[in-house]
């Protein structure tokens, strides 16, 4: 059976377009009182833009904080925050980075299916439809805002809310709120499309429908992060779209693998996760690596190292028990037979690189 995965229903793109989320939302409205619920990264209080907000009186806007990866524990805890505000809202907008729409999908997703977050981690766990959500990025690279899972670090595992309900029904894609990101966190979170897309095209998992939007994607990495043309920040933008769109019919791969181990256990970002792991990966991805570390020179950006150096044996243990988790994320690297090919002892090697 082919896969018949859900996209994104509404996209709009273009410097501004942020000024029209008031006529977008206008419909879900209608002419109730009902409320919306803006959650929007807490980097941006005091800035100007969040008065450009089109809040209604009975609006709740929530500042939300992702100094840390999202956790199931903080998703609990502003979903009990957005029903004690006035019980169901009619639409939840996300606005910040990939982590900030993450906890918009998971909080739109728990306002209508009981229980923990942390239940539904996995895939096709979710029984019934999120509230109407909308993705806004200030950062671009993740994907987040057109992927079906929403990744989550929980008491046991980090492992994504995985669900065709999770998809934004509308994200808006301005280029303006992009501009002025710290020039290390914008490399950050720019490599994790260009590494969706090494990992992809270079996946056992890849057709044609990954394979054009994935090189699209990565040429534009390229033009961004190689040569930084003027209109840089909309095909950074574009990039992640269509990096997102990459790995919808594909897969990441062993990068993503070990960064999710690298941020369970030492708390890393997913970004920095994801560089500091793909730096360590020129035999599995030489051509990547090699393109990735000019990126790297050529943005003067200074990776971490030797992160594992101090951490006990219980905890590199565990680092490879969570990567381990992520079985089609190996089997799109290295094929079926990828047990084979990638023990324990190969994994806890890898991390002792970093």
């Amino acid at each position: 059976m082919f896969r018949n995965f859900k996209v994104v229903p509404k996209v709009v793109f273009g410097r501004g377009c942020f000024n029209q989320l008031g006529d977008i939302i206008r419909e879900q409205r209608g002419d109730t009182d009902h409320f919306m619920a803006f959650l929007v990264d807490d980097v941006f209080t005091g800035r100007e833009w969040p008065n450009r907000l089109p809040l209604a009186d009975q609006d709740m806007l929530l500042w939300v904080n992702v100094d840390d990866e999202p956790k199931t524990v903080y998703v609990d805890t502003l979903t009990q925050q957005v029903e004690n505000h006035a019980g169901r809202p009619v639409g939840v907008i996300g606005i910040g980075g990939g982590s900030t729409m993450d906890l918009a999908k998971a909080v739109s997703l728990m306002l209508t299916n009981p229980g923990s977050s942390a239940d539904y981690q996995g895939w096709d766990l979710i029984q019934n439809p999120a509230v109407y959500h909308v993705g806004i990025p200030t950062l671009s690279g993740t994907g987040a805002e057109v992927s079906r899972t929403t990744v989550l670090t929980g008491p046991e595992k980090k492992l994504g809310i995985n669900s065709d309900f999770t998809v934004f029904d509308q994200i808006i894609l301005d280029p303006e709120l992009i501009a002025g990101a710290p020039t290390d966190q914008r490399f950050y979170t720019g490599m994790d499309c260009y590494i969706h897309c090494v990992e992809s095209l270079w996946g056992t998992f890849l057709n044609t429908f990954s394979q054009a939007f994935g090189e699209k994607a990565l040429a534009m990495c390229r033009e961004v992060f190689l040569e930084a043309p003027p209109d840089a920040d909309d095909k950074l933008m574009m990039a992640s779209y269509f990096g997102g769109m990459s790995i919808a019919y594909s897969q990441v791969g062993i990068c993503h693998a070990l960064s999710y181990g690298l941020s369970y256990v030492l708390g890393v970002h997913h970004g920095i996760g994801n560089c500091i792991a793909f730096a360590s990966l020129e035999e599995f991805y030489p051509e990547g690596v090699a393109e990735f570390r000019d990126m790297l020179e050529r943005q003067r950006i200074s990776l971490p190292r030797n992160l594992v150096s101090d951490l006990d044996e219980g905890g590199l243990e565990k680092m490879v028990d969570v990567a381990l988790v992520l079985e089609p994320l190996w089997e799109n690297a290295l094929g079926s037979d990828w047990r084979d090919q990638m023990s324990r002892e190969r994994i806890r090697q890898l991390y002792l690189r970093m």
